[in-house]
């Protein structure tokens, strides 16, 4: 499907409302060259330093850590509707484990700006190359939310990426 680079802020209340229901994905490829993706339900599409900037959270214990932590670049693909139980097995099951795109039919082309995959089913996509990433540390969130989501203390990595590039195929809002 072709794609047209598009205003970076034009899905950013799609991406915010599928945050809060079955996720979105999150792509990115190591040193290996062997691209993995997981469903990811915290990020944000904002401002930083004068530039656009997507913030996404990723536990330590995850397999797409270790791609993040090699990786220059990644994107954020934006599912369409009928994609809730691929999303949920991108959520569930490892990249250690399986190859997600293989198993649920899911076709990567190659970043327009960045070196990282898209997941081509998704109507939009967001390229970003990682400009700061701050490692979450006991005692640093406020006590009830730290006890909370951190039960297990399996802390996240915030990565921050400067947002190269915001692509949609034609009428991607009637897709989402």
């Amino acid at each position: 499907m072709p794609r047209d680079k598009v205003e970076t802020f034009k899905y950013v209340r799609e991406m915010n409302e599928l945050l809060t229901k079955n996720g979105i994905f999150l792509v990115a490829e190591g040193k290996d060259k062997k691209p993995n993706t997981m469903t990811i339900g915290w990020g944000f599409l904002g401002t930083m330093w004068s530039k656009p900037v997507c913030i996404v959270a990723v536990r330590h214990s995850r397999h797409t850590f270790k791609l993040m932590e090699e990786a220059k670049s990644w994107t954020v693909c934006i599912p369409t509707k009928g994609m809730e139980a691929t999303l949920d097995f991108c959520g569930t099951k490892s990249g250690r484990d399986h190859d997600k795109f293989k198993e649920c039919k899911l076709t990567l082309k190659k970043g327009i700006m960045v070196d990282s995959p898209y997941i081509e089913e998704c109507p939009v996509h967001i390229e970003c190359t990682t400009v700061f990433k701050t490692d979450m540390k006991p005692g640093q969130l406020e006590g009830s939310l730290e006890k909370e989501m951190y039960k297990t203390k399996d802390y996240h990595m915030l990565y921050m990426g400067e947002v190269k590039g915001v692509y949609a195929v034609k009428d991607a809002e009637k897709l989402i």
